[in-house]
């Protein structure tokens, strides 16, 4: 199944795409949320006509990883800097703001202060079932689907954060600087252990890679965050970004007007266009 948000006349609910990309009403009084607590169930779809797509879920938090290895060393090589060896044993993360969650074809705003704007191409799994102590072998049933997550930085702020050693602040928080989207799948309908991710701006492919190249798999993810803490419905958790699959590591960073295109194998594509360059006043 391939599950959305749209918007109606105004109001946002729960939908779903047919075969042919048309949405369908779920026939739920909720949110995606809610939806997804309540077990995904479907009352009698209807066709949507007109329907807009919107971010497919308001999340209940934001955790994201760093699993590929490859951007990593492209990086880091920029960067003049090597991986360090815990990264190679503990699956760290960050946690971002779910207020900053906008969706497909939406405009990603300018931040002010920045000059370097960058994309940044991500997986992300949606927890569906509630779970603290979650072993690995288990961790992928408490899955409810999967997404994309465009997980926007100013990496000129981003420079100057780091040597903090608190992670990224600013560098990431902003309205709209994360963008999920199109849908959610589930698992049943990927891959996932080998699912190409793609990145393109105005139609010029700038990178890509699988997630067989992932060194922190998902099960991982959600057993180590999990530890002595409740995983609840609604809460993603993203991969970090596949290798080639932002501006960084080709030393290319997005412009006003830019259009990018983040695309996954059997989930679609998140299309936004980058907003006007802002200036403090």
């Amino acid at each position: 199944m391939r599950y959305v948000t749209y918007e109606d006349d105004g109001r946002r609910r729960v939908g779903l795409l047919d075969q042919d990309g048309r949405v369908l009403d779920a026939g739920f009084d909720g949110d995606m949320v809610a939806f997804i607590e309540a077990g995904a169930p479907l009352g009698p779809a209807r066709k949507v006509d007109g329907a807009v797509l919107r971010a497919p879920l308001r999340p209940r938090s934001l955790r994201d990883f760093l699993a590929f290895e490859g951007h990593l060393r492209n990086a880091f090589k920029n960067l003049g800097r090597q991986i360090p060896p815990e990264w190679y044993d503990v699956p760290a993360y960050y946690k971002g703001l779910p207020d900053t969650v906008i969706g497909p074809d939406e405009v990603i705003p300018w931040p002010s202060y920045t000059e370097q704007l960058d994309h940044e191409l991500e997986l992300a799994a949606v927890i569906g079932r509630p779970g603290r102590d979650i072993p690995e072998e288990r961790a992928l049933d408490h899955v409810f689907g999967y997404t994309l997550w465009n997980d926007v930085s100013a990496r000129d702020t981003q420079r100057r954060e780091l040597p903090v050693g608190m992670g990224p602040a600013k560098a990431k928080d902003w309205d709209g600087s994360n963008v999920l989207g199109p849908c959610i799948v589930t698992p049943d309908e990927l891959t996932i252990g080998d699912l190409r991710l793609t990145v393109r701006v105005n139609g010029e492919r700038w990178g890509g890679d699988t997630t067989a190249n992932m060194h922190h798999s998902f099960a991982s993810m959600i057993a180590y965050a999990s530890r002595d803490l409740t995983l609840r419905p609604g809460e993603v958790l993203g991969s970090g970004t596949a290798a080639t699959g932002s501006g960084l590591e080709l030393y290319r960073w997005l412009q006003p007007g830019d259009v990018i295109e983040l695309e996954g194998d059997g989930i679609g594509i998140l299309r936004n266009t980058i907003g006007p360059r802002r200036t403090r006043s």
